[in-house]
């Protein structure tokens, strides 16, 4: 297994988690009452446009040729850490 593929492969399972998050505030947000359902609606279009856009990186890292993964490694990296602190920011904030 290449380097991409093992990344390509651990930033699927991350997604995933993700998506069973989310799942989890969405039940949360159909119990909750009108304020705080606003509230978890908002946090879940941040937490849905995170997720969208690592499914989008996701796929150009899968997409990528071995010469230009090892080229755009290092800012892939660096946009995907953003994407997981936004992501755990919203989470944090349904706590």
């Amino acid at each position: 297994m290449s380097d991409r593929d093992a990344y390509v492969d651990k930033l699927k399972a991350r997604i995933d988690s993700w998506n069973a998050e989310i799942e989890t505030m969405q039940a949360k947000a159909k119990e909750a009452e009108a304020d705080a359902r606003i509230r978890y609606d908002e946090q879940l279009r941040d937490m849905r446009a995170q997720r969208d856009e690592a499914e989008k990186k996701l796929k150009e890292a899968r997409d990528a040729s071995e010469a230009a993964w090892t080229d755009m490694r290092k800012g892939f990296e660096s946009a995907w850490d953003g994407m997981s602190k936004a992501f755990s920011d919203a989470m944090n904030r349904f706590r």
